[in-house]
């Protein structure tokens, strides 16, 4: 069965062990569940953020902390009815939502785990947590599971997302892809306590030297949503060794006046309803570890 899953359209049979892009074949992979306190705020409340993280990524994006994970090179083989339980066990932790990161290349199971696991009593808002290079198609076999999207739109200039993520159709289809979660889940919803409960919260990542694209980025989206989505606007770009051989440009931290440039900007635009971060936030520390992972041990807690 050719895969076409994500916009890389591999159409390779990954029920055969093919793996494309992505990294993965048909065999879920995870490399870390826990309850993750470094979302925005009103994900990750007080007890944490139920995060499950994928293995394998459609993007590859040429600067990501989770490279390792991303590559393939870290995780552990998850059935569908482990996931589930992965699931129930992290309500169980206390989490205030169950976060599904990068998880577009797994979405038929991902898909099945979650009926199984609703079915069993799952109750928590359920988080999509994507760069945002998806397909309208797969976003629509979530309609009716997910809650929350929580999509990245990184790049406005074809050229920098064809030389950093080599995606230069990047901003046309994550576009599309955003439409496709606000028509499903609408705008934001919050508990009592502040928390989000359902609706769209578009990520934005601030890279060195392109404040001018993070800008239009920002436009983009007040224009076309407004305050029927909330933004967050994230300065802690870490730049990774590996990172400055091919790219010297990315080989620094963004600079106080650049976020602030970026900053400023949204809140001339009017925009209110937005994250922002402090500049301690540019650091590894803020990367989870994902050597020390047991499935095994996670679920015995």
């Amino acid at each position: 069965m050719s895969c076409q899953l994500c916009p890389r359209n591999c159409k390779i049979d990954r029920r055969a062990g093919e793996k494309g892009i992505c990294g993965m074949s048909e065999t879920m992979y995870i490399a870390r569940a826990s309850l993750h306190q470094w979302e925005e705020p009103c994900l990750s409340g007080t007890r944490g953020s139920g995060t499950v993280f994928f293995s394998g990524c459609p993007l590859h994006c040429v600067y990501c902390q989770n490279y390792k994970i991303a590559e393939g090179k870290r995780g552990v083989p998850v059935s569908i009815p482990q996931l589930r339980d992965i699931f129930l066990k992290l309500q169980e932790m206390g989490a205030h939502n169950i976060n599904l990161v990068t998880p577009t290349h797994f979405v038929p199971s991902i898909v099945s785990a979650l009926q199984l696991a609703k079915g069993d009593g799952l109750t928590l808002p359920i988080v999509y947590n994507t760069s945002s290079y998806e397909t309208v198609e797969t976003l629509r076999r979530l309609d009716g599971l997910v809650d929350i999207y929580l999509p990245d739109l990184k790049y406005y200039s074809a050229e920098l997302s064809g030389k950093y993520s080599a995606a230069p159709d990047y901003f046309p289809v994550a576009t599309a892809a955003i439409g496709e979660m606000f028509r499903q889940v609408g705008k934001p919803q919050f508990d009592p306590d502040g928390m989000l409960q359902s609706g769209v919260l578009v990520r934005h990542l601030l890279l060195p030297g392109n404040v001018k694209d993070s800008k239009r980025v920002v436009r983009y989206l007040w224009n076309t949503y407004g305050d029927r989505i909330y933004m967050s606007l994230m300065c802690q770009y870490t730049p990774l060794p590996q990172v400055a051989t091919c790219h010297p440009e990315l080989a620094r931290r963004v600079t106080e006046d650049e976020y602030d440039s970026l900053v400023n900007y949204a809140v001339d635009l009017g925009i209110t309803q937005a994250y922002t971060q402090e500049m301690e936030s540019a650091s590894e520390s803020f990367i989870p570890d994902f050597e020390q992972f047991s499935l095994k041990e996670f679920l015995e807690k």
